[in-house]
């Protein structure tokens, strides 16, 4: 037989849907073993249907163990009646009585009825509220509904006073407000009243507008959550607003409006939009003409505050950075501004690029940025290119706060990136010195990030900077970095991790020439040779450490003719050539040694020989990677 259960709510946050349906997905493939679950979700309902569940849940059997046979019969006794048996009851099984507890599975549906409103209530939400008492059940939003059917007879459950039944609801507009449904009906049913309970067939209808827009994949996702019904629209605005800037009129169209922007075949902005709206048509024009009008004023907004800007240059607003606070134990943006010059300074950044520094945070004293916060940055830089300022520091300043993301990319120009490493690096710095140290899932100042965003700077432009000093010796700093940036090569750029261990393990202060030995880590690890010597080395660094080896020189004298002399002189033949090249070399021989020669001599001066040797041989050919972090099959 099939379930489904959908639980009716006032309209949830778009961005929640995708977490809750993650997780409700999870919890029933764990109920219902085996069986075929689908989740679907709109503003007002989340769905669950799982196909192909048993009438009865399993039978648990458990075994209790007991004393031994032959054990005194007075324990075997009390074992019998701590169950209620005699002692001829019990089985024997592995020399012992045991005692086996047979629990008949709960039919499928009275297990619904107990379980449903636990698994309801135990959702995961970001926030929750309540509404029937202040100590009462909490949950994202009031639940209005529950539809819950096992075949064709209801489960029978109730939850924050809402009791479940075969009644779903329609569009809030468009549906009727209550309405039977079956299994199989369902989603047909929900069809006729002006719901798709498909997102990817929501997704579609947005997409199918018959002109071509600039699909922003997050806005789409976050259209398709807030409606049930969605149709799009295409509007229009005056083209005397594409004086202004792409990035204004886009942002006021993307952020504040949830609308798409439509683009001509060079890029430039078109004079239209794309809206979608939660309504079936929209024949007379009314919801088109009041998106326009809703966006003629927001466009009139940013053009004053454009206009009121230019009165007063960037230049000009650097002393009103002492009136802005960065963080009260760290200060202004005046006294951030000053830290970062001299960063960029220190990181061999030009006059260009001191100047961007100088600038760069002045736009926060903008009435634009006060209105469009997510432009801060980009808003600076194009003033800074609308008032006669160089190209150069104009696209740093624009540039300042990428990458935003790893799907981002970092900044265009040298300047624009060492300006962004400086910002980053002082405000890491400058937290840690404070003790505004991320834990958790709290990290109010975006640290993670920031430091993500170094790392991906420094590696994606070949800049071969010394990351662990600019650091200034904070070992919770150092520490944290190290973490940023194993998580940089394995979960980004997919490195395994022991590789990424080896690689890191003999350095990683200078992040380009570590992604350069992680390459040829990669390439290398395919080869015959790799894993063996990787293994042998491992070995050795066991033998060293439990010899609690001291470093000493090796004395040739005391070499034995055979493999102990092939080894060491071979292994100086090969010193300094790659290591791809060494490998093939020097691993049969290393074979050999350990085949046939004691390296745990009885002889003091020939032991501590012997482990110089194998300790140079570690040293030597660690150059790229210290081999024995490599996991290997052996």
């Amino acid at each position: 037989m099939n379930f489904l259960l959908e639980i009716g709510v006032e309209e949830i946050p778009d961005w929640m849907i995708p977490g809750a349906l993650a997780d409700l997905k999870k919890r029933f493939e764990v109920l219902f073993t085996g069986a075929v679950t689908k989740v679907d979700a709109t503003a007002r309902r989340l769905t669950v249907r799982c196909l192909d569940v048993p009438e009865r849940q399993n039978d648990l059997v458990t075994t209790r163990q007991g004393p031994k046979v032959g054990s005194n019969p007075a324990a075997v006794s009390g074992f019998a009646k701590k169950w209620g048996l005699q002692p001829g009851d019990l089985h024997i099984s592995d020399d012992r009585y045991v005692y086996i507890e047979k629990v008949q599975g709960l039919e499928t549906k009275s297990m619904l009825a107990e379980t449903l409103p636990d698994q309801i209530a135990s959702i995961p939400w970001p926030k929750t509220m309540y509404w029937t008492a202040k100590s009462g059940f909490r949950f994202i939003r009031p639940i209005r509904w529950v539809v819950a059917l096992l075949g064709d007879e209801v489960v029978p459950f109730e939850i924050a006073g809402v009791r479940s039944g075969n009644e779903s609801s329609g569009h809030r507009r468009l549906g009727a407000a209550k309405f039977p449904v079956t299994i199989d009906n369902y989603e047909q049913k929900l069809r006729e009243n002006f719901v798709l309970l498909s997102a990817e067939e929501r997704r579609a209808r947005i997409r199918a507008v018959g002109i071509k827009y600039k699909c922003d994949t997050a806005l789409l996702e976050t259209l398709t959550y807030l409606t049930e019904w969605p149709t799009p629209i295409i509007g229009e605005f005056d083209p005397s607003y594409l004086t202004l800037p792409k990035e204004v009129l886009s942002t006021v169209m993307r952020h504040h409006q949830k609308y798409f922007s439509v683009e001509n075949d060079d890029g430039t902005l078109a004079p239209k939009f794309v809206a979608a709206m939660n309504i079936d048509s929209d024949a007379e024009g009314i919801v088109k003409r009041g998106n326009e009008r809703v966006l003629r004023a927001r466009f009139n907004d940013a053009r004053f505050f454009w206009d009121a800007d230019q009165k007063k240059k960037l230049a000009d607003r650097v002393s009103d950075l002492a009136n802005v606070t960065f963080q009260a134990k760290l200060g202004s943006y005046l006294e951030k501004t000053k830290r970062v010059m001299t960063l960029v300074e220190q990181l061999g950044g030009d006059a260009f690029a001191v100047r961007a520094a100088e600038l760069a945070k002045c736009d926060l004293t903008t009435e634009l940025v006060k209105e469009f916060t997510e432009l801060q940055g980009q808003i600076g830089g194009l003033y800074a290119r609308a008032q006669g300022e160089p190209e150069e520091v104009a696209a740093a300043i624009y540039d300042q706060y990428k990458p935003v993301s790893m799907e981002d990319s970092i900044p265009n120009t040298h300047s624009g990136r060492l300006l962004s490493l400086a910002d980053k690096l002082d405000t890491l710095i400058g937290c840690f010195s404070v003790g505004m140290i991320p834990t958790g899932s709290k990290d109010p100042f975006a640290l993670r990030r920031a430091a993500q965003g170094i790392v991906k700077i420094l590696v994606e432009s070949s800049m071969e900077l010394p990351l662990v000093s600019l650091l200034g010796g904070t070992a919770d700093l150092i520490a944290f970095f190290e973490d940023r940036v194993r998580f940089y090569f394995k979960d980004i750029r997919n490195f395994k991790y022991d590789e990424v261990n080896a690689a890191m393990a003999i350095g990683w202060g200078n992040l380009v020439d570590l992604e350069r030995r992680l390459i040829r880590i990669q390439a290398i690890r395919p080869t015959p040779d790799f894993e063996p010597i990787a293994a042998s080395f491992k070995r050795i660094k066991n033998i060293l450490r439990q010899a609690n080896f001291e470093e000493s020189e090796v004395e040739e004298q005391l070499l034995e003719p055979g493999p102990e002399r092939d080894l060491y002189e071979r292994a100086g033949s090969v010193a300094g050539q790659p290591i791809e090249q060494a490998i093939a070399v020097l691993r049969p021989r290393i074979d050999l040694f350990f085949d046939k020669v004691m390296v745990n001599s009885p002889d003091p001066a020939i032991r501590q020989n012997r482990l110089s040797l194998l300790s140079k041989l570690l040293r030597e050919f660690s150059t790229i990677a210290d081999f024995s972090e490599i996991i290997t099959s052996s």
